[in-house]
């Protein structure tokens, strides 16, 4: 699949004009411009496992989170999946499917970490049967995880990015 732009969004996290485009994609994008990695992962029923974070009003979203120095997206997608979850995945039972492409159309302030363009990778499961219940480890950022339908996803995600990938 030659990689499609389904959506083009701007964000309030982003303090300089920006675009991010929501591409559908079977390849991964530029590893070095590679920032971030998600895990959507679905069972049966079609239910999503996603993960809350009760604190700074981040609330529900799907697991994932930066790359470590010198991890590939899929492992860091493998790693957070575990981490804001508890649910273990072999890197095998994952692909990729999406980034987000985030190119920032003016400077950034001098304290942004981020590169002019950057890209988020989004990586999914579909298991074999229902999921089964989940919890974060000790010590995770994430305080629970669940799987939930895609109403319950728009309901408390509604205005996420990635929420046009479901």
């Amino acid at each position: 699949m030659t990689p499609h732009v389904l959506a083009t969004k701007t964000v309030p996290w982003i303090p300089v004009t920006h675009r991010l485009d929501v591409i559908l994609a079977e390849t991964l994008p530029p590893v070095d411009q590679t920032t971030t990695a998600f895990a959507f992962v679905s069972d049966s029923s079609g239910r999503t496992l996603m993960t809350c974070v009760d604190r700074e009003g981040r609330g529900w979203d799907i697991p994932g989170g930066h790359l470590e120095p010198g991890e590939s997206a899929l492992d860091a997608a493998v790693r957070e999946l575990y981490e804001e979850t508890g649910l273990r995945l072999p890197p095998s039972e994952l692909s990729i499917f999406a980034w987000h492409r985030i190119q920032l159309l003016e400077q950034p302030p001098a304290d942004y970490r981020y590169p002019m363009l950057a890209y988020m990778t989004m990586f999914r499961a579909v298991l074999p049967g229902p999921g089964t219940p989940t919890q974060p480890p000790a010590g995770s950022e994430s305080t629970h995880a669940d799987w939930l339908t895609r109403e319950e996803i728009e309901r408390v995600c509604g205005q996420r990015t990635w929420l046009a990938l479901l």
